[in-house]
């Protein structure tokens, strides 16, 4: 888990473990909300990057009335890419 919380980091451009926890909840989140989607865990880059889009819009806009569409179908479509390997 730590190699995948420390490339989230990079790709999210955090210093510090401040946030360490948050980001690894993030991280469960992801996978919990990708295999309800349909999509079971794999050791596919595409993956990965569905788990850090996800991190990301969560961790980037904690406000709720933001509008973040761009972000959301950049996660759905890998979401369909990777339903369509399983």
């Amino acid at each position: 888990m730590s190699d995948f919380l420390d490339d989230l980091k990079t790709y999210l451009r955090i210093d510090g473990s401040e946030d360490d926890t948050i980001l690894t909840l993030l991280i469960d989140a992801a996978k919990e909300y990708l295999s309800n989607a349909g999509v079971p865990e794999s050791e596919s880059k595409l993956y990965k990057i569905a788990v850090m889009l996800y991190v990301a819009l969560h961790y980037e806009n904690r406000d709720p009335s933001m509008k973040i569409e761009k972000f959301n179908f950049a996660l759905e479509s890998i979401i369909l890419q990777l339903k369509s390997y399983a």
